[in-house]
């Protein structure tokens, strides 16, 4: 389901969502309002992306937003005036929530805004990330709390963990060439393109 959002004072403008047409939105998923879902995306059943109090909220091409996902973010505009502190800047734009390209973000993951998630990153199970930037290449395992933290490229979160403190995310172990799922996002992102260009050609044209 895709729809647009109401008009509030913390939402001035309605938004339809702009969803690529290679993307895949399962009828049973919601997306709505303020949201950019790039190429061969696939978004699974009972997913939330709901960009009516922060917004906008952007997913890279080829990334992956399974089932029971949600993706939302605190207000980042009131009285049409922007709320800086709810938003990320990627690229020399601000968002409630950027989730870069080639991401997954597994069952039951709750990204909320202020949050960013960088290009080739796993986010594992029931992990929950706020007002946080995680970098490119990493590794969330399942069940984490990432809180108020930069997560930098090329580390690893195991299983679990709360991270709350700059101090412990700088010092996360770093993926080595023995780390046992180091290669488990590449194929995690290969399963849901496919899905997601399968699904795409059974659609009525």
């Amino acid at each position: 389901m895709q729809h647009e959002n109401v008009k509030t004072d913390f939402s001035s403008v309605v938004s339809t969502p702009r969803v690529d047409q290679t993307a895949f939105i399962h009828p049973l998923a919601a997306v709505i309002g303020n949201v950019v879902i790039g190429k061969r995306v696939m978004v699974s059943p009972f997913a939330s992306v709901r960009g009516d109090e922060g917004q906008p909220l952007y997913i890279g091409d080829e990334s992956n937003v399974q089932d029971g996902v949600v993706i939302h973010g605190l207000e980042t505009e009131h009285n049409g005036d922007l709320v800086a502190k709810n938003t990320v800047e990627v690229n020399g734009q601000r968002y409630a929530v950027y989730i870069g390209a080639k991401v997954s973000l597994a069952h039951q993951v709750q990204i909320h805004g202020p949050a960013s998630v960088g290009d080739e990153t796993f986010v594992g199970m029931q992990s929950l990330i706020f007002r946080s930037r995680v970098g490119e290449n990493c590794v969330i395992e399942p069940q984490c709390l990432i809180m108020g933290v930069t997560i930098p490229d090329g580390r690893y979160v195991p299983a679990g963990s709360v991270v709350k403190q700059q101090a412990d995310a700088d010092n996360l172990p770093v993926i080595t060439a023995d780390y046992p799922l180091k290669d488990l996002n590449k194929g995690v992102v290969h399963v849901n393109v496919n899905l997601a260009d399968g699904y795409r050609a059974r659609m009525p044209r």
